[in-house]
């Protein structure tokens, strides 16, 4: 029998992760799988062997077990059937949720604002998982509007690359279009540098519509397998990527990119696309492994 692999959240006790608590909820219930809360945390490295009184535990470990109980709670609160199991781990948190990510259907974190700018920046630990994690990762960001069962807009919208066949990121934006029965905008950028450069009357016109008709192909080609009982609506428009896809995550539910994964490689496997919509996007934004 197939083994039914969780929904992990990673969870602080933060406004964030809390948020990333409630969209996974939602999420599990659609899918009818198990929620996994998971708290990471090296407190022995700055707590050495301070005890909380009564419990023989350290502070930091009783109030972690504190923040995941809070949070399973939270989550029964808004499914009573879901299956939520919790996990309070000694280890440094980007090592623990990228080992988690083995074995989990989807891996969800919150936002962590630096320098005082709520939400504008990404947090250190989403980054890097996002980086380095073997499922789908969804990073919630925007408002309480946001819901992975409920949303706003009735549509999530996924970025086209380079190697638009067999593309992992729009497979999962039609599993995700089915499951919430919203209708996918499949969104390609394209853009001529020519335009920037010149203004002769003879580069203008041809080129232009020969780039463009290359990024309607690519469209084609990722749209090839749409499922018939999901809506897709094709979008080819002008401009840098990350704008184009940071544009559309305005009046979307989920937006979905691809990142590739090297093997081998260890350095952060995030390309700009990612990097950017993951610090600018208005609404969830889900990252995609996409195996070479």
């Amino acid at each position: 029998m197939a083994k039914t692999l969780p929904i992990v959240v990673g969870v602080d006790g933060s406004e964030p992760s809390l948020r990333a608590v409630d969209w996974a909820a939602d999420e599990a219930a659609v899918r009818e799988l198990p929620l996994r809360l998971v708290y990471a945390s090296l407190w022995e490295r700055y707590e050495g062997t301070s005890l909380a009184a009564d419990l023989a535990k350290p502070d930091e470990q009783v109030r972690a077990e504190d923040i995941v109980d809070n949070a399973a709670r939270r989550a029964r609160r808004r499914h009573p059937e879901l299956d939520v199991r919790v996990e309070v781990l000694a280890e440094e948190p980007e090592y623990v949720l990228v080992r988690e990510s083995r074995d989990a259907s989807m891996l969800v974190t919150g936002t962590r604002g630096r320098s005082g700018l709520t939400e504008a920046l990404l947090g250190s630990v989403s980054l890097i998982v996002a980086g380095h994690a073997q499922c789908p990762m969804v990073v919630v960001r925007g408002n309480h509007d946001n819901r992975a069962r409920t949303g706003t807009h009735g549509r999530v919208v996924v970025g086209v690359g380079a190697k638009p066949a067999g593309s992992a990121a729009v497979r999962f934006a039609f599993e995700e279009a089915r499951r919430r029965g919203t209708a996918v905008d499949v969104v390609r950028a394209w853009r001529w540098p020519a335009r920037e450069t010149t203004d002769h009357p003879l580069m203008s016109g041809e080129p232009a519509r020969l780039h463009e008709q290359q990024a309607v192909e690519a469209l084609e080609t990722a749209l090839q397998d749409v499922p018939a009982d999901v809506v897709a609506h094709r979008r080819v428009v002008e401009g840098p990527t990350r704008t184009v896809l940071v544009d559309a995550s305005r009046d979307a539910d989920l937006l979905i990119v691809g990142a590739r994964r090297r093997p081998g490689h260890y350095g952060l496997q995030l390309g700009r696309v990612a990097h950017g919509v993951l610090h600018h996007s208005t609404c969830p934004v889900a990252i995609v492994p996409e195996h070479a």
